[in-house]
Formats: C-alpha cells, structure tokens, sequence
C-alpha cells in the first residue's frame, strides 16, 4: 500500500481538472488543502461561508478558491468559480488520493470455492469470502468483512474494514461502505400469536446503486419480500437505520443517527438531518428537506422544509414555556366557549 504524500499540483492544473476559472500565478504549487485560518506555504484553502472572508486578508495559504464575487478581496493566485465547496471537493481528492492496496487475496483471506473474484481485486486480512458471491474488478474489500453467498459488489467498490454484506446483496460500482457497516440483516418482522413473537423471514435482499457512500455502522436491513433499494449517489452518514423494504431515492443525503422505519419511500434530492425519525409506510416526494431531530409520522404531500424539533433554550425559560404549552388545550376549550357565547345569545332572541 502506497502511503507517500502528495508531490502537489500546479495551480493551473487544478483549474483544468476542477473546471474553475484561474486568477493569477498558474505555476504555483499546492501539496496539500487547508483551512484559511491555519493554512501556510504550499497549501490551497477556500471561502464558502461568507462568515470567513475576513480571513482572506490574514491567510498563510499559497492560494485560494473563491467565488466571483470575492475574487477582488485577495491578491493571492485564486480559483474562481460559483461553487467553491465542490472546486474544493475535487481538489482535496486530487491532492490526498486514497492508498490502495494491491491486487489478490491475503493469505489469510478465507475464499469459497465457487466465489468469483476479479484478478485486479485486493481482499484483504481475515476477510471471508462465501460460495457464489462475485467481487468485481478494482473492488477493495477490507480487513475482516464478510461477504456472503452469491452476494455481489461490483467494479471500484471499497469496503472499509469490518463490513458485513449479508447473502444475496448487491452493491453497485464506486460504492464506498465504511467501518462497521451492516448490509442484509434481517429487518424487524415480527408476528404476534398468544401473547410471543413469531419471526418472519426476510427473504429480500438489499440492491445499492452506483456511487453511493455508507458510514460507520450504518445499518441497511433486507427486505422481507421485495428488496431495499438505496438508489445512485445516495450518501448516508454514521450510525443510521434504514428499515426492511425501504426506497431511497438518487441523490438524496441523510446525515448521521437517523432512523427510518420499513417499508418508507423516500424520493430524490432530499436532505435529512441528523437523528430525524420516520415511521414506516411513509412516502417522502422529491426535494424535501427534514430539518434534524424531526419526526415524521405522516406522509409528506409536497416538497418543503419540515421541522418539529424545539429549539434549545435556557432550561428556566424552557421550564415556562412547557409549563404554557400543557395548557393549550384548555386554553384553547376557553377560546371555544367564548366564541360560541354570541351565537349562543343571538340563537335566544
């Protein structure tokens, strides 16, 4: 595995591979990205939060990546372009490439008989391999996963070490799935009968589209007839709970700690924020947005903003303002008699 650092880039070829327009001194060279405020000789920082432009003035950087509209505030050799964060994007991955592991298996790899695995594959320490699953070409599969019968992960996948994919599964090219991530498990299907629980088998899989990055000990459960669908360049944060038979459409972003119950549809381009919580048998439309710590018991109609979380306060005047709260019904009982004490009056005329 390759761990040197970077040589660096021109900035003129990063204008190319980022598609941002340059200002100044192409020949400078940038090995690394930092921040404006600690960034210092061969570093290229950026400005997407207007909060930060002061610190254009002050920054130690080599150069910088800007918007139009801030291209004026710097004399530095620049980057310019409407969205900084994504030139920034590009350009972190060109200068801090990921290591990659060679090619084959390690000689502690277990892989059945009957696996297929691409000879441009690298399997890595301790990880099992079981009959009938398909690894593709450049696929990475990490120290001490374990993927399962017949399941297949296709070309340029990276599993990160301890990830699990459960029989049957599919996850699609460029996929990334960090540490500790379960894919397949069995969802929560259970029957009652006299008082226990009977177990319901799951025999659906989970199908992940191209492209899509899963986080630390996310959870993705099968489906219990038809399969979960993660669909292309869905990204999912850490420690995220997805339920049995649940779609997720393309594109959309769920940030960490959130719990999505069986059997929800949730459309494209939406974002949802950090330990939000959906009940099943929900339909999301495309474009919405849940705010964190949301719950969302309904389906939603249109595409919106959607908030339910309390805002933090001081938790004296918290205490007050639940203390109002408990009385809104009976408040609200007092508005009603009083507004039906005219009708009442006139009905007696």
């Amino acid at each position: 595995m390759s761990t040197s650092p970077p040589s660096g880039l021109r900035l003129a070829e990063l204008a190319l591979l980022t598609g941002a327009t340059l200002e100044g001194d192409g020949d400078v060279v940038v090995t690394r990205v930092a921040t404006l405020e600690h960034a210092g000789p061969g570093t290229i920082a950026f400005l997407a939060n207007p909060r930060y432009r002061s610190q254009l003035a002050t920054t130690r950087a080599a150069a910088v990546i800007v918007r139009p509209d801030d291209a004026a505030a710097t004399t530095l050799p620049r980057l310019v372009a409407a969205n900084p964060y994504a030139v920034y994007a590009k350009t972190a991955a060109a200068l801090h490439p990921r290591p990659r592991p060679a090619a084959g298996l390690h000689a502690t790899a277990i892989v059945a008989a009957g696996a297929e695995v691409a000879a441009s594959a690298s399997i890595g320490p301790g990880a099992v391999v079981e009959a009938g699953a398909t690894i593709g070409a450049r696929a990475i599969v990490g120290p001490l996963c374990a993927i399962g019968a017949g399941a297949l992960l296709a070309e340029d996948v990276v599993l990160h070490a301890g990830v699990t994919v459960y029989p049957g599964c599919v996850v699609g090219a460029r996929t990334i799935v960090h540490s500790g991530a379960v894919i397949g498990a069995d969802g929560f299907g259970m029957a009652e009968e006299g008082g226990r629980w009977l177990k319901i088998a799951q025999v659906g899989r989970v199908v992940i589209g191209a492209d899509v990055e899963i986080g630390a000990n996310t959870t993705i459960d099968r489906g219990a007839i038809d399969d979960t669908v993660i669909e292309d360049d869905v990204k999912l944060d850490n420690q995220i709970q997805i339920g049995h038979n649940c779609v997720i459409g393309a594109h959309t972003a769920i940030a960490g700690c959130v719990g999505i119950a069986g059997s929800t549809r949730i459309g494209r381009n939406c974002r949802i924020g950090g330990a939000a919580m959906i009940s099943g048998h929900l339909d999301i439309p495309d474009g919405t947005v849940i705010s964190g710590s949301t719950g969302v018991y309904d389906s939603i109609a249109e595409p919106g903003v959607y908030t339910s979380a309390f805002p933090a306060l001081p938790h004296r005047k918290w205490r007050r303002v639940m203390s109002q709260l408990r009385r809104l019904v009976e408040l609200a009982a007092r508005v009603d008699a009083l507004e039906q004490r005219p009708k009442d009056a006139e009905g007696g005329r």
